[in-house]
């Protein structure tokens, strides 16, 4: 009985440690472990479709903007950073108001009674998505809460921000500048 004992502990600890380098195995090769859990890049790419319900009950379809510069912000109210960059958002709109350049916020995993007394309590008077917002934050691969997308006048999406320390209304004029500046010369 013994001479079995004896070797069922080294099996079974080699069974163990197989399964755990399996796994490693698995994370070291998977997007996650390479540090880009985005399962779609939007980069350079035409902007995936965005059409949902506002707030307000309307429907909403990005591609109707094409032709104007566009930013697309993931926002909940839940998340900090998305809180802390509000009153730049609202800043960039209050700067583009009638101007073409446009503002939409996406809503993620957030009641309405809340994103409205939000609004209410706090600024933005641009669209903001509450209906199959969760199947825009995939198609765009979102990764973390806020997220801000940039929107060229032909419909590509040419930059991101991540975090609330990353989009600012000036962070998105000098984008928007330096991009016109350089498609005219």
């Amino acid at each position: 009985m013994t001479g079995q004992r004896s070797w069922a502990v080294p099996v079974a600890a080699a069974a163990v440690g197989l399964v755990v380098a399996c796994f490693v195995l698995l994370l070291a090769t998977s997007e996650t472990g390479r540090g880009n859990p985005q399962s779609i890049q939007v980069i350079g790419k035409v902007a995936p479709e965005v059409v949902a319900t506002t707030r307000g009950g309307d429907g909403f379809d990005l591609s109707e903007w094409r032709g104007d510069w566009s930013v697309v912000n993931f926002f909940a109210t839940w998340c900090p950073g998305c809180v802390l960059e509000h009153p730049e958002l609202v800043e960039f709109d209050r700067r583009h108001a009638g101007d073409g350049t446009r503002l939409v916020s996406v809503v993620f995993e957030d009641e309405l009674e809340r994103v409205n007394e939000f609004f209410d309590d706090n600024g933005g008077d641009w669209p903001v998505l509450v209906g199959d917002t969760g199947r825009i934050a995939t198609e765009f691969g979102v990764t973390a809460m806020p997220e801000t997308y940039l929107i060229s006048p032909s419909g590509r999406v040419v930059t991101k921000w991540i975090g609330a320390t990353g989009v600012t209304a000036d962070a998105l004029d000098d984008t928007i500048a330096e991009l016109t500046a350089s498609a005219d010369g």
